[in-house]
């Protein structure tokens, strides 16, 4: 976890938009729901929304200022997630910022032969032992979509897989609600039951919502589902900009927070204090000149965090991505650009380290490489503390202006506190050649090859995992 904007110790401070626009936005927002309406393509949230005060029309559903000014009081302004052990891991609120990685990427770049390939169940599980090895990594997703199961119910698969190769928080994605029903009773047989599992969450649902203004059946279901079992959930409609709402980025981002604030609603009214994040990324201009969906573009950045600041409710982010196809220098400055813009904008649970290409292909050596800039930018944004240890004022006096620092005890208290990169080299030219003259890459990828190798990670009791296989095997039946 990174904190910024902090009160006791000065730190980082960054908003892309202030009071006055996120107002604007709000106001703006809260017409378009009453005036224009969302689409919401499922009959019992339509029943639900209009007995908390909505009008319908077929599936548009309009909502008045009231419902949303409800909803936002009681909606939680931290979402908690516990470890499989049992302890706080993520506590999403405020400007405090977490990291993992994505999910669902159709190809991998091969950190061993440097090529690009399907990946299978085993890059799945590769990815969930890194990210558990990786200290600056606080959540894990499945990172990839394997080509060698049944793509019906993939992620079926995928959750079998981190359950057992990781014991952080898991952001789990299904294509569909019964999946999501799949994953969260894998995760009760693992806390030992449905009240365990509600009293401490180690795992949430990334819920695709098809835009700002049409609210798809799946991710409705998801909600209500999530919501009535008292789960945290990640509500995220998208909108791009140009294509299915305006292109400037206001009128973007007004637009798809209609959708976001009838997830906020939706959850409310099954359960009032259900815990629901809000989208940290999008809501700006489309790449109109490719009409590729890009993962970081320059106009979008800090956008719809601001309005999940504005709203103080948790907002699940994006960063440590690129839309280079290979470990470049765009892929060093977009990855950098969009962890920095997460962690000064106040994003939450920043999630899709190592995606490239526009999301179509991931990379566990990116992954490693991320790691190492959290490290940096943990250090860069963090608070100085100023008191008479750190002043050191004695020790200036004591050793005056010619005095050697290095064997003080002063020194030694203190000089394994700043970071020094695990992965970068800086050394002067003759040492780095003299260890092989390697590059950043490569050191990324003996990096990952050695956490495959050693890290430890907790194996389930084989009842837990007898239990989770046998509700893939059961998903797997009905489909056979």
């Amino acid at each position: 976890m990174i904190e910024t904007h902090g009160k006791e110790m000065t730190s980082a401070h960054y908003a892309r938009m202030g009071q006055t626009e996120c107002e604007k936005i709000h106001l703006a927002t809260l017409e378009i729901l009453e005036r224009v309406g969302v689409d919401v393509h499922d009959e019992n949230a339509r029943n639900l929304l209009v007995r908390g005060g909505a009008k319908v029309d077929s599936i548009r559903v309009r909502i008045p200022e009231f419902m949303v000014t409800r909803a936002l009081l009681t909606a939680p302004k931290q979402l908690t997630l516990y470890d499989q052990t049992g302890k706080v891991a993520i506590r999403a609120g405020g400007y405090r910022s977490y990291y993992g990685g994505g999910s669902d990427c159709l190809n991998i770049l091969d950190h061993r032969t440097g090529q690009r390939r399907k990946p299978t169940l085993n890059d799945v599980r590769d990815a969930a032992r890194l990210m558990d090895a990786l200290p600056e990594i606080d959540f894990c997703m499945s990172a990839f979509l394997p080509a060698d199961v049944d793509p019906r119910i993939y992620d079926r698969y995928q959750m079998e897989v981190m359950l057992n190769n990781t014991t952080k928080p898991i952001v789990f994605v299904t294509p569909d609600f019964e999946g999501c029903v799949a994953a969260v009773e894998m995760c009760e047989i693992v806390a030992g039951g449905a009240e365990a599992f509600q009293h401490r969450p180690f795992a949430t649902c990334y819920i695709n919502v098809t835009s700002g203004l049409t609210a798809n059946a799946e991710a409705l279901q998801k909600c209500m589902y999530l919501a009535e079992k008292g789960l945290p959930q990640l509500y995220i409609p998208l909108n791009a900009g140009g294509v299915n709402s305006p292109v400037t980025t206001a009128g973007c981002m007004a637009s798809m927070n209609a959708g976001i604030l009838l997830g906020v609603v939706l959850s409310q009214l099954v359960q009032e204090g259900a815990a629901v994040a809000v989208p940290g990324w999008n809501g700006g201009p489309y790449n109109l000149q490719t009409m590729v969906g890009n993962y970081v573009l320059a106009d979008e950045q800090g956008v719809p965090t601001s309005m999940g600041r504005y709203y103080d409710l948790p907002v699940f982010g994006l960063g440590g991505s690129t839309d280079s196809k290979i470990l470049d220098q765009q892929c060093g400055f977009e990855v950098t650009l969009s962890l920095m813009t997460s962690l000064l904008h106040g994003a939450n649970i920043v999630h899709d380290a190592g995606f490239m290409d526009a999301g179509l292909q991931g990379s566990l050596q990116l992954i490693a490489l991320v790691n190492d800039y959290l490290g940096f930018l943990r250090a860069a944004t963090a608070g100085v503390k100023v008191n008479s240890e750190t002043l050191a004022l004695d020790v200036i006096e004591e050793m005056g202006p010619t005095g050697n620092y290095l064997g003080h005890e002063h020194t030694l208290r203190h000089y394994k506190e700043p970071f020094y990169s695990a992965l970068a080299d800086k050394n002067p030219y003759s040492v780095w050649e003299k260890r092989g003259a390697t590059s950043m890459e490569e050191r990324a990828a003996r990096l990952v090859d050695r956490l495959l190798s050693e890290h430890p990670v907790r194996s389930l009791p084989a009842d837990v995992q007898a239990g989770i296989k046998a509700i893939v095997q059961r998903e797997q039946a009905r489909l056979d």
